[in-house]
């Protein structure tokens, strides 16, 4: 028997998925690519952070180029955040992790066994959801709506599991500026989710990756916020305010579950040099000037694409103008098969994410498209609207 290198793998990673970046394939000419919800290199505030590096090797290089503990300034900073949203967060109740990506993996290593039950959204964030499956969860899928998760339909879905025996893990959401829909979650509804969390024995992963980017409206008060019996789970990120490359995010929740994260982070808590350089930045007030600027910056561009997709859109093709985020989500005219678009739309020059990338359920999101106005300057948001709305005309 020939032995092969595929039988050792773990059968979690046996069958390989597609990367979360990057179009497939050998484009013929570089595309504009609106598929990806990259931060604008424009503005990233090199010079700041350079300097706040440069301040921390000259002041505190022993401390943070050894082995050590991630900084507590850090996490000073972000339970200050917490409170000023009105969490009564404590120092020993956040962890910081390297992007909030690694918080969402980490969650289904201290919660689920194989068969388990996760609830999630749909569409959702498969980047994280991916996570969840390659645990061995079994998913049960709520859909959302104008208004953010369907509450009754998770109601129901609670309900129903309950009668079966069944406890779900955690719900995963992302109330606030949802990828990919671009909806929030109404106050109402953040109540509803808060009580039946509370009411079934559920966590939250209230996953608040965009929160800070809101470019109309009134804030909304986040789950943690509402929660008073620790079942939400908090994570959120310094990628869509500050930059992504820093790689640091961090999670909000009950003492034991803190912990028990700390158990599975098997490299230890986070860089003191690169906790200590986002501290220094941040502090004084600097890092809520900067979110400001994003907010105009962000907010223009959001403008740009919405005003692009009215002119170069079929007038049958629907979408739900954002308050915030990265994403606009359209919902294509019927018959249109958003892989179709995409093909159409790339040997036009522009891409877009299909979304088909944002169900578990195979088969589900061929009839919508993300768009994200994030990376691309706004003549290029302009220019790649233009070219999808013409690839319409191809199919």
């Amino acid at each position: 028997m020939t032995a092969t290198l595929e039988t050792l793998f773990a059968a979690r990673v046996r069958e390989v998925t597609p990367p979360l970046f990057g179009a497939a394939g050998e484009p013929a000419r570089p595309l504009i690519s609106l598929a990806y919800g990259l931060a604008d290199p424009a503005l990233f505030p090199r010079a700041e952070l350079m300097a706040a590096a440069a301040e921390v090797l000259a002041y505190e290089a022993a401390d943070s180029l050894n082995y050590a503990m991630s900084y507590p300034g850090l996490t000073d900073q972000i339970v200050a955040r917490l409170r000023a949203e009105g969490v009564d967060a404590q120092p020993e109740q956040v962890l910081v992790g390297y992007g909030s990506g690694q918080i969402l993996a980490l969650l289904p290593e201290i919660f689920v066994d194989p068969g388990d039950t996760v609830i999630i959204e749909g569409p959702s964030f498969l980047g994280a959801v991916r996570r969840f499956v390659q645990s061995g969860a079994r998913l049960v899928t709520i859909p959302v709506d104008e208004y953010g998760m369907d509450v009754t339909a998770l109601a129901d879905t609670l309900r129903a599991l309950a009668a079966e025996g069944r406890r779900p893990k955690f719900i995963y959401t992302i109330p606030t500026f949802h990828n990919p829909t671009g909806v929030t979650l109404t106050l109402e509804r953040r109540r509803q989710l808060v009580a039946l969390a509370a009411e079934y024995g559920a966590p939250v992963v209230e996953d608040d990756a965009y929160l800070d980017l809101r470019f109309t409206g009134e804030s909304l008060p986040s789950l943690a916020a509402l929660d008073q019996e620790g079942w939400v789970i908090r994570v959120g990120t310094y990628s869509k305010i500050l930059a992504p490359g820093l790689r640091i995010g961090w999670v909000h929740a009950r003492r034991e579950i803190i912990d028990r994260l700390l158990m599975v982070k098997a490299e230890g808590t986070t860089g003191p040099f690169i906790t200590r350089v986002v501290a220094r930045y941040s502090a004084d007030g600097r890092l809520e000037q900067h979110i400001a600027a994003l907010r105009r910056h962000y907010a223009t561009k959001c403008e740009v694409m919405a005003a692009a997709i009215r002119r170069h859109f079929p007038a049958e093709a629907r979408f739900v103008m954002p308050a915030g985020g990265f994403f606009i989500w359209v919902r294509l005219p019927e018959g249109v098969s958003a892989g179709t678009l995409l093909n159409a739309a790339r040997a036009r020059g522009a891409e877009f994410l299909p979304g088909t990338a944002c169900f578990a359920e195979p088969g589900h999101g061929d009839d919508a498209i993300r768009l994200a106005f994030s990376f691309q300057s706004s003549e290029r948001i302009e220019q790649g609207i233009a070219a999808i709305g013409a690839a319409f005309a191809d199919v």
